[in-house]
Order: C-alpha cells, then structure tokens, then sequence
C-alpha cells in the first residue's frame, strides 16, 4: 500500500529496534488505490503507529530455524521466531513509529513519520494506530533482552565534517546532526567488530550524503569521530 522514502539508503547504520534513533525521518508514500485522505481520516489523532512492511532487501529462498542475534553479541544460536531478526520465512516485519502527519508531495499522498527503521523502498503492507490501553504491556519480559542499550559513545564531529553540516539546507536535513550521532554513538558495526579499535573509515549512506567515521580509543576512553559529511 505504500513505498518507503527514508533517510536510510541502506541496512548499514539502521538502528536495530525502531526508537533508538530519535531522530529519523521517512514518508511512506501512499500508492492507489489507497491515495485517499478519506481512508486515513483520524489517524491524526494517533501519536503512534503500527507499521507491518517487508524486509524486500532480507528475502531468501530458504530460510533457517535459528539465528545469531546481534545483542547476544553474534555467537549465540536462537530460534527465529524467538527473535527479531529480518531473515524470517515470510520476510514481514512490524515496527511501532511516531505519526507526523499526512501530507501532499508532489501531488502525491505521504504518510511522515519518525522514530523508525525502515530503509529506502521499504514495501508497506499495512498500517494500524498504535492502542496504548492494549498495546503496551510493561511488565512484559524477554529473558534476553529487557532493557534497552545503554552504552552510547561519544561523538565528536571534526573540522570538515562540521563545515559541510553547516553548509546543508536544514529543511532537507531534518535533524540531521542529531541523526547522525544517534546511529554512529550506537556502534553499527558487525558483532564481531563491534568495541574494537581500528583503523578503518566506515561510511553510512543518509539521505543523499555519505557520512564517513572512524572509532578511536584514546586513554581507555573510546569515542566516534565523524570525519565527512558529504
């Protein structure tokens, strides 16, 4: 029902779990036959939403009963439906969001939204208010996973990098200092690679700009240094 236009251009730098990055941006262009104002009438008094897409970048011939969940640090085997992971025999995926509105764009329909973790040309299936009296349950438990991340490292943005963020216009850019600190503080690299210090340059495609970042640890102390954004 609709495509994706995000300000992540790829799975690289998306934040695991929808929310952890505050500051992300999409509109879910609507297709026909569902371009109608009329079909989403009261949605705005909706905070939050249901979201139901398809993991189109995700999608196997054959799928596997178990996987290596990232916050288990990679090394531990869980079943699929005991996880989050986007490799799933249907491929479908659900997200809440926070709801920004309906909007005309080009004489089309788009549905803004933030707080989310949807890629480029993500395929929406579906779309629901978020029901706070049903759909929270906060003394719901994992076992593995209950709390959120917490380890967040520092960033620091250095000369250059700085100088083309001030260059950008702020109305294409949404928040977009604040974007970028939350996807890179995060560490998005691979498990495996994730708390070592290396010498490598790791680039994140947002919007239509690569911002490249290198970790440092310095003293014991490690930290994110965004060295372009352009």
């Amino acid at each position: 029902m609709a495509i994706t236009k995000s300000c992540f251009q790829d799975k690289f730098g998306v934040p695991r779990q929808p929310g952890l990055t505050r500051h992300a941006h999409a509109e879910l262009v609507i297709q026909p036959p569902y371009d109608r104002e009329d079909a989403f009438r009261g949605l705005e008094t909706a905070s939050h939403l249901w979201v139901i897409f398809q993991f189109h970048e995700a999608v196997r011939a054959e799928w596997k009963p178990v996987v290596r969940p990232p916050r288990l640090g990679g090394n531990r085997k869980m079943g699929v439906f005991a996880s989050r992971s986007p490799f799933r025999p249907n491929s479908l995926g659900l997200s809440v969001v926070r709801n920004e509105g309906l909007a005309r764009r080009d004489g089309r329909l788009v549905l803004r939204i933030s707080n989310h973790d949807l890629i480029e040309g993500t395929p929406i299936l579906d779309i629901k208010p978020y029901l706070p009296f049903a759909d929270s349950v906060p003394e719901a438990s994992l076992g593995w996973a209950d709390s959120p991340p917490t380890e967040r490292l520092e960033v620091v943005f250095l000369a250059e990098a700085e100088q083309q963020l001030a260059a950008l216009p702020s109305g294409d850019y949404p928040d977009f200092r604040a974007l970028i600190e939350d996807v890179v503080s995060y560490d998005p690299r691979p498990s495996f690679r994730r708390g070592r210090d290396e010498a490598r340059i790791y680039g994140a495609h947002l919007y239509d700009l690569n911002v490249r970042f290198r970790f440092v640890t310095e003293g014991g102390e490690k930290r994110v240094e965004v060295l372009t954004v352009c």
